[in-house]
């Protein structure tokens, strides 16, 4: 396997932050949940004006997993009032790592996730924090074997369906 490289994103990558945000949002829950549900969060989520919007935020980051010029995953960070739930203001939401089903198991998500460390440390976050969906075993094992523990649930609409998920973060100083 050639090297794996992380690049930041800007509003030029859009289309491609909108592709695989599509691809693999799709192969991660498409098997369970319904379609209308899956097309309405996917066309809201991964609109171009949306994540437009989101690149030029500068209180979140984008990252691309890039491997032979693919595309294979991606990051997105929220500091400060970008974070999805009223956090700290000096903690660091991981809102989304995902990654290419071809490529689980491959340590991308791992690159991806070494550089939320690098950005929690640059910004002296006092801790990084995220919500994943409590039915993502694989996920949630990932995380857990980064140092998240559970703190808290919310609830994320997908479409009309609400799901739970587990709120987890991991202190750094």
């Amino acid at each position: 396997m050639n090297t794996l490289k992380i690049t930041k994103a800007t509003a030029e990558d859009a289309l491609k932050l909108q592709s695989i945000g599509r691809q693999t949002f799709s192969e991660t829950f498409a098997d369970v949940n319904s379609e209308e549900n899956m097309k309405k969060y996917l066309d809201e989520s991964f609109a171009t004006a949306k994540l437009t919007a989101e690149l030029n935020n500068s209180s979140s980051y984008f990252y691309l997993a890039v491997l032979d010029e693919k595309i294979v995953g991606y990051l997105k960070l929220n500091t400060a009032d970008a974070q999805t739930e009223k956090e700290d203001l000096n903690a660091l939401e991981i809102e989304r790592i995902y990654v290419a089903k071809e490529f689980h198991g491959k340590k991308v998500a791992q690159a991806l996730y070494a550089q939320a460390e690098e950005i929690a440390q640059e910004i002296k976050a006092t801790y990084m924090w995220l919500g994943v969906w409590e039915k993502n075993f694989r996920a949630v094992s990932f995380y857990t074997k980064n140092g998240f523990v559970q703190f808290d649930t919310h609830i994320f609409r997908l479409g009309d369906d609400e799901q739970t998920d587990l709120m987890m973060k991991k202190v750094l100083i």
